[in-house]
């Protein structure tokens, strides 16, 4: 993973020539003053845990499973989100945590967490690093240091069983290899964010991740059926049958919890038979409003697709639903681009009753072009967000969700704030998860880069989220609370809520050294 950026470096690219123009004639987008700092040249504060407490953590996980060099502690500074990529590109890297600790085993975890609960060494869990929303920054008051706590040495597939359709995973596993180990049975766990190239199956968990497949497959807290979790109070052995009517389902503790009441030490997951059969295809409608009705009746009356998304007018404009192809617009000739995927041992009776629900709410068949442009750039957007950065565009995404009787006073919302802090951005939605009750918009912002684009975005940011809870939606549908979602995850909880989570803080972690200052108001 780039430190600086999303992914491989040598994936990145240059934006096409009528990207750059309608960024300088729309926008205003002129190129930065000053090019990234190198990776050695990133500022770090220096390391304040003692040599006693550096040796104490080698001695569980074994000396060279503690990392304190400048490169370790700089890949594990801070997320993906663009503040972080903005601070990181300038070199402010003072968030980085002490030390990086690798450890092996639920027990080593287990050992850590006493030890820094005793010595009150904040811990921040790190998966893949693909935090959008400050999840990865600890508070470092009263505690004598912070500690990254990798899970990347715990990634093996620890079984399987075919008969009840579950997989048995350490947290560290990344999606791909995942996909890999579970194809050589024959099975898929289905699950394909945007961040699913580097993501870790523990961090889906701890954030409540949603796929691109989630109408077919379900999202990632659907899928778990059971869970191993160390915490500073002991472990947590959870999910012992299908369904349970044995008081409140404690597994819905942990998912979402983003490390702060616990560290997930193994997932014992729903898995499916892989697909003998995958189609991508485009449909165009008239307006988003339209297109919405038509995601509706698929959601509430079928046949309802894997894949299924909206682009409004100025995404379907702009061709974000196909990054590897954009300035090129949507493939939809004007109006709103609808991708619609289909995956299982058959598809076509489900493909066909989806396109005569499409059909008859005015939908237009495109063919399999803009479905197949769309599944081969499905995980490039974050690249693109990477050379807008490059040319002095900020550009950012935010996400929530509502019911479908709510979504468009939350769509014309969200936009308004973000127009009104932000001046003339260029603001495009999609509707990427749908329900029979609501569904996700999702949100893709890009403006000039002006003074401070750091705190323009904070603005931006703080403007849209209070127009999310003021229309009535979730400050996060997937991406998860972090820092950035924190307080006003406290308003959409209310104060027994907020008092909940405290109490279950308190018992759980009573030194509080898991993951401070995330998630709990």
């Amino acid at each position: 993973m780039l430190w600086s950026g999303w992914g491989d470096p040598a994936r990145a690219r240059e934006l096409p020539e009528p990207v750059r123009a309608l960024l300088r004639d729309l926008l205003g987008v002129r190129a930065p003053e000053r090019p990234p700092v190198p990776l050695e040249e990133v500022r770090l504060a220096p390391v304040t845990l003692p040599a006693h407490l550096l040796e104490a953590l080698g001695g569980v996980v074994g000396a060279p499973h503690v990392r304190t060099s400048h490169e370790a502690r700089v890949r594990h500074t801070r997320g993906k989100s663009t503040p972080d990529l903005l601070l990181m590109r300038a070199g402010d890297g003072l968030d980085a945590p002490d030390a990086v600790v690798l450890p092996g085993s639920h027990e080593e975890v287990a050992e850590l967490l006493a030890l820094c609960s005793r010595e009150r060494i904040a811990v921040v869990p790190f998966g893949g690093g693909t935090s959008v929303v400050g999840g990865l920054v600890a508070e470092r008051a009263a505690f004598a240091g912070v500690v990254a706590l990798d899970l990347g040495r715990m990634d093996r597939l620890l079984s399987v069983d075919a008969e009840s359709m579950l997989a048995e995973f350490q947290p560290g596993a990344r999606a791909p290899e995942a996909e890999r180990l579970l194809a050589a049975h024959g099975l898929t766990l289905g699950h394909f964010p945007q961040s699913y190239e580097y993501a870790t199956l523990g961090g889906f968990a701890a954030a409540r991740s949603s796929g691109q497949a989630s109408a077919g497959y379900g999202r990632f807290d659907d899928m778990v059926a059971g869970m191993t979790v160390a915490t500073p109070a002991g472990p947590l052995e959870l999910g012992r049958a299908p369904k349970s009517a044995a008081g409140p389902d404690l597994r819905q503790l942990v998912l979402g919890s983003e490390g702060a009441f616990g560290v997930i030490t193994s997932l014992r997951l729903r898995v499916r038979r892989a697909p003998a059969e995958k189609a991508y295809e485009g449909w165009r409608f008239a307006s988003f409003r339209e297109g919405t009705a038509a995601l509706r009746a698929l959601a509430q009356e079928g046949p309802l697709p894997t894949v299924l998304r909206l682009s409004d007018e100025t995404e379907t404009m702009v061709g974000l639903a196909r990054p590897d192809a954009i300035g090129g617009g949507g493939g939809a000739d004007g109006g709103c681009l609808v991708i619609a995927g289909y995956e299982g041992a058959s598809v076509a009776a489900t493909r066909a009753g989806a396109a005569r629900v499409l059909t008859r709410l005015g939908g237009e068949p495109l063919g399999e072009e803009p479905g197949r442009a769309w599944e081969h750039g499905r995980f490039s957007a974050p690249y693109l967000r990477d050379s807008l950065l490059a040319a002095g565009a900020t550009v950012e995404t935010l996400e929530t969700a509502g019911f479908w009787s709510g979504l468009p006073r939350l769509y014309d919302a969200v936009r308004l704030a973000l127009h009104g802090s932000l001046g003339s951005p260029l603001v495009m939605c999609h509707v990427s998860h749908v329900y029979e009750t609501g569904a996700c918009l999702y949100f893709t912002v890009v403006t000039a880069q002006h003074g401070d684009p750091v705190a323009q975005w904070a603005h931006a940011k703080e403007a849209a989220t209070a127009a999310v809870v003021e229309a009535g939606g979730t400050v996060s549908h997937h991406h998860g609370v972090g820092r950035d979602h924190r307080e006003a995850y406290a308003a959409e909880l209310g104060p027994v809520g907020v008092g909940i989570l405290r109490a279950v803080k308190e018992r759980v972690d009573p030194a509080g050294v898991l993951n401070p200052g995330v998630l709990i108001p």
